[in-house]
């Protein structure tokens, strides 16, 4: 049997709402050198360049994925289009 009664827990002032949106991601402080700044551009292009890749890579593997470009079905309309111009 319980012998006391439950002690109640004191509330602490008014609690903020939790946010919904997305959280914010860590900040960088743009380069002020010249050298800096173009390597910078080239990392930015360099990388970019590398994920078209993968993604195309990704893409023919999985050709039956409609998201990504590059897979069977662009293959099927570059053939036909290339067809139909050497008919006409």
């Amino acid at each position: 049997m319980v012998q006391g009664s439950l002690k109640k827990k004191s509330t602490t002032g008014p609690k903020r709402p939790a946010t919904l949106g997305p959280k914010r991601g860590p900040r960088q402080i743009a380069p002020k050198k010249a050298t800096l700044i173009k390597q910078k551009k080239l990392t930015k292009k360099l990388t970019s360049g590398l994920t078209t890749m993968t993604e195309r890579n990704l893409a023919e593997k999985a050709g039956h994925l409609e998201l990504l470009a590059g897979g069977k079905k662009d293959r099927k309309k570059s053939a036909e289009g290339a067809k139909g111009k050497g008919q006409k």
